[in-house]
């Protein structure tokens, strides 16, 4: 039995001369150190075990700001009690002797990386496969701890993964502002439209890796606000993906419809049509729309690791552009035991931490706090955010809607300053809050709610006005 099990382990991924040449290159020359751990960050990625102690005396000695050469290295085993388990100070030599600079150390340190990363593959599928065949095993609970593992691996990746250097980041940053500048009378965007054409003047468009969060109390219209900014995307060929917690896909291809026509969403829900002729001009539409890249998932699995999946597989599939949840507050973590502020706080990192990995940006709804209804001023505020101050912490921006007339409230026009007075006089009726914005100052804009087709429109765009 010892044996198989000896045979079994030699036939894990290795690649002990390389292991040899990262910890040589270290020991004859301290510059490679900084680059060596920027990949490797943990002994346990070394196959050998004698490797495994020396690089943590290593470790030791760059975290304690102290020199490092075979010497000190030596030195700290013995101090660790792990000097005879490394081989001893003649293995040391041996080492040194295998390698002459850290010129390549890089390219080096990434082979050592791969290979651990292939073996906890094969460890953990292993163990999953067991599990698998156990009668006694919860299978969802099984594919959720499947998830765990091969993101705690996919985080080596991140660990490895280049850094952009400054000349490069200055020559992306020109390339943008080359975008934003060319024809300003047509927008340019820098990442996915948002929806509208004002709020795309503002931001540039939602950018990769960002994390948006849009935030109302019930019956403001976030949800149509987000279906807005899907079709717009679509309508450019930027596949969407949305996450449905609470609406079902009929009545989130309704409200599409209602948005991206002149029909009333009773109309498509409620009531039919009036006359037969709309039928023509509803197949019409539905050809049209046909050809959007928009995938709906309504499945209501409400677990972040769900939700993981199922967006890796959409980039990998259809090459979505945006990711839209609705809404936040629905989703679950069942790895997290505490409060439930706790477990929304897990929730937004992983979509911050979703958002970079896939580098795509994605738009979460999120619900308010009731406290809103208590004030005299029902403008939301930051601190309404519901169960958890770290939702505005990962964000780069929140988004608030607020209808007055929602609350009774007569819009006053002096109220607002001369070019949000404009708008007031073209019809607009809501307001779109920036609470939060990395990407420039906190501003508010206008847009107008037709109630009757559940949607928002650009009063200064022609084409949403003709649909209004």
């Amino acid at each position: 039995m010892e044996k198989k099990s000896l045979e079994k382990e030699k036939s894990l991924p290795q690649s002990v001369d390389i292991e040899c040449a990262v910890l040589g290159a270290l020991l004859i020359d301290s510059k490679g150190v900084d680059e060596a751990l920027s990949i490797i960050s943990k002994p346990d990625i070394f196959y050998k075990d004698a490797h495994k102690y020396i690089f943590e005396a290593i470790l030791n000695l760059y975290n304690a700001g102290n020199p490092i050469d075979m010497l000190t290295v030596a030195v700290e085993l013995r101090r660790i009690g792990k000097s005879e388990l490394a081989g001893g100070d003649s293995y040391l030599i041996e080492l040194t002797q295998k390698i002459a600079s850290s010129a390549h150390i890089d390219y080096h340190c990434r082979l050592v990386l791969q290979k651990f990363m292939a073996r906890q593959t094969i460890v953990f599928s292993n163990h999953i496969i067991a599990l698998a065949h156990n009668e006694t095993t919860d299978i969802f609970e099984l594919m959720q701890r499947w998830q765990s593992e091969f993101d705690k691996v996919q985080d080596f990746i991140s660990t490895g993964r280049q850094t952009i250097t400054f000349p490069i980041a200055l020559q992306n940053l020109k390339k943008e502002i080359e975008l934003l500048t060319s024809n300003k009378e047509k927008v340019k965007l820098v990442g996915a439209h948002t929806g509208f054409r004002r709020l795309n003047k503002y931001t540039g468009g939602y950018r990769n890796q960002d994390l948006v969060i849009i935030a109302a109390r019930p019956g403001m219209g976030k949800t149509s606000y987000v279906l807005k900014c899907a079709i717009e995307n679509c309508k450019i060929n930027n596949p969407v993906g949305m996450i449905s917690l609470e609406m079902s896909i009929q009545q989130l291809t309704a409200r599409a419809i209602a948005i991206d026509t002149n029909f009333h969403l009773t109309q498509l829900l409620t009531k039919g049509f009036e006359c037969l002729e709309y039928f023509v001009s509803y197949t019409h539409h539905q050809e049209r729309m046909n050809n959007y890249p928009f995938y709906i998932d309504d499945s209501g699995k409400t677990d972040i690791n769900d939700i993981v999946i199922q967006a890796k597989m959409w980039v990998r599939k259809n090459d979505i552009k945006l990711l839209i949840i609705d809404y936040l507050q629905l989703m679950s973590d069942r790895t997290v035991k505490g409060n439930r502020e706790g477990e929304i706080s897990s929730i937004s990192r992983r979509l911050k931490r979703l958002a970079k990995e896939l580098n795509i940006p994605i738009i979460a709804i999120s619900q308010l706090s009731r406290s809103v209804e208590s004030r005299p001023n029902k403008r939301p505020i930051l601190s309404d955010l519901r169960e958890s101050g770290a939702i505005e912490q990962d964000a780069d921006i929140v988004q608030f809607l607020y209808r007055p007339e929602y609350y009774k409230i007569e819009i006053n026009e002096d109220d607002y300053d001369s070019s949000m007075q404009s708008l007031i006089t073209q019809g607009a009726n809501s307001e779109v809050i920036f609470a939060k914005y990395r990407g420039g100052s906190t501003n508010t804009t206008m847009l107008k709610w037709v109630a009757c087709k559940t949607k928002f429109i650009d009063v200064e765009c022609s084409e949403d006005m003709q649909n209004a």
